[in-house]
Parts: structure tokens; C-alpha cells; sequence
């Protein structure tokens, strides 16, 4: 894995928003993306334009569970971020035809570590 797919953080303490979420099934969407991926792609284009964001790292197995982590300078950030107009239009687009369930956990990272086999 390159490690350019991890977000650049600063040093902690940082808010991290994890976003845990399973999609519907391919069988009950009809085995189309029915507009996801261009969805995602666009709330990330417009999360990283969000004043106090910071990156973000995104996984999806292919059972359709997956997590985004989200990272924010401060936790109006992340209030504005959840009150952002497109934002909500994708949060009920979500609710109505991408997923089964979700979960939203925020949390304060007070530490970092890692390995980089490259020395990167």
C-alpha cells in the first residue's frame, strides 16, 4: 500500500469524524452504483474546501461495509461541515437508496504513530 494514501495530519490533538457504513446490497440496488461513487467523490472534493479540514482516509470491502475517517482541526469544523447544504442533500440520498445503516463516532486523536517501510 503507498503510503500517499494516508491523510497529512499536524500533530495531535486533532477531531477525527468516523463515518462506518454498509451498502445496500448490490442485488437490491440492481447491481448499479445508482450515483454513489460520484457522490463520494463530490463530498470530498467539497469536505476538503471546508474551512479546519484536514484529510481524509476511506476503505470499502467487497461486501460493501466501509469506513471514511475524516479529520478536523476543531469541532465547529465539523458542525459546519455537517450543516453544509450539499452535504445534506447527500446525507438523504444516503438514507434513501445507498445504505443499510450507518454509524457516526467523533473522537479526539491525542497521539500518532506509524511505519513506513520506505522511509517516506
Amino acid at each position: 500500500m503507498s503510503s500517499n494514501r494516508f491523510a497529512v495530519t499536524p500533530e495531535p490533538p486533532y477531531l477525527v469524524v468516523t463515518f462506518a457504513s454498509q451498502r445496500v446490497t448490490s442485488k437490491d440496488a440492481g447491481g448499479e452504483d445508482d450515483g454513489y461513487g460520484d457522490m463520494a467523490a463530490q463530498m470530498g472534493e467539497l469536505a476538503a474546501r471546508q474551512p479546519g479540514y484536514l484529510g481524509i482516509e476511506s476503505a470499502r470491502d467487497a461486501e460493501g461495509f466501509g469506513i471514511t475517517n475524516s479529520f478536523w482541526a476543531d469541532e465547529e469544523s465539523i458542525r459546519a461541515w455537517k450543516r453544509d447544504v450539499d452535504h445534506l442533500v447527500a446525507q438523504k440520498l444516503g438514507r434513501q437508496k445507498w445504505y443499510e445503516a450507518y454509524r457516526v463516532r467523533i473522537a479526539r486523536v491525542e497521539r500518532t504513530y506509524g511505519f513506513d517501510a520506505k522511509g517516506e
